[in-house]
């Protein structure tokens, strides 16, 4: 499946690779644009949608395995021979399994709080439960959707991320198969090692990257290192953009020396 996709020349000469970008859960390809804004200066950048999310195409089956063969169908559709991948949470795990599908077309891999593991959790019902009242209020404005979201969800900021897919009336994302196809999303299967730095960048608060995961992320991942930042939830690359943009500066900078 070929995805939709905003693409940008970088700022300055350069032999850098092409940095693919890749958005979570009910996410985007606008969703790391702050990372895209800085980057750009010297690597071209490629902004996915995800398959059942944006504009890309709908599908029922929704697991990492399908969302990996997407990017290498997109990086084809491209003639893009080999990116560095940055993803964030589903988007990192659809990165991880691109390592056991296609591990030629990736230079180097960052993922953004997430771990290579079966969460075996639901952290979205409420989501989801706010996504439905939405949709059966037939709320036609975001500030509508909004009043209704405020029933089922208490972070401010979460409501207005999952607005930004609100888009006349409708969501952009396949409610309906993200929820059939959750526990995929949340779960994993193990891939072989990849023998290549890769960074992981949870944050210090989040739940999704502790330390008793450590030992199947080494196992997946055996040259992985992680830069933790304090102070950040889930959305680390939206509450602390510096850090995570040294941090992934100071590992493309490293790989390339």
């Amino acid at each position: 499946m070929k995805l939709n996709i905003r693409a940008q020349s970088a700022q300055n000469l350069h032999n850098n690779s092409p940095i693919v970008l890749v958005h979570g859960l009910f996410g985007s390809l606008d969703n790391l644009g702050i990372l895209a804004r800085d980057l750009v200066a010297d690597h071209d950048i490629i902004q996915v949608d995800m398959r059942n999310h944006g504009l890309s195409p709908r599908s029922p089956e929704m697991n990492y395995a399908a969302m990996a063969q997407d990017l290498v169908d997109t990086l084809d559709d491209q003639q893009i021979e080999k990116a560095i991948f940055i993803g964030h949470s589903m988007g990192g795990k659809a990165v991880m399994a691109l390592s056991a599908l296609a591990p030629d077309r990736i230079d180097r891999m960052v993922a953004i709080d997430i771990a290579p593991v079966d969460y075996h959790v639901r952290r979205h019902d409420e989501i989801f439960a706010a996504i439905n009242a939405v949709t059966d209020a037939q709320a036609s404005s975001r500030q509508q959707a909004a009043s209704v979201m405020r029933q089922y969800l208490q972070e401010e900021g979460v409501i207005q991320f999952l607005l930004k897919s609100f888009v006349d009336g409708e969501w952009r994302f396949n409610v309906p198969v993200l929820w059939d196809q959750y526990p995929h999303i949340v779960g994993w299967e193990t891939v072989p090692a990849w023998e290549h730095p890769a960074l992981f960048i949870p944050g210090g608060n989040s739940p999704y990257v502790t330390e008793a995961y450590r030992g199947q992320l080494l196992a997946q991942f055996p040259q992985a290192r992680a830069h933790v930042i304090a102070g950040a939830g889930h959305w680390v690359h939206a509450e602390k953009p510096e850090a995570v943009l040294r941090a992934i500066r100071r590992y493309l900078n490293e790989q390339a020396n």
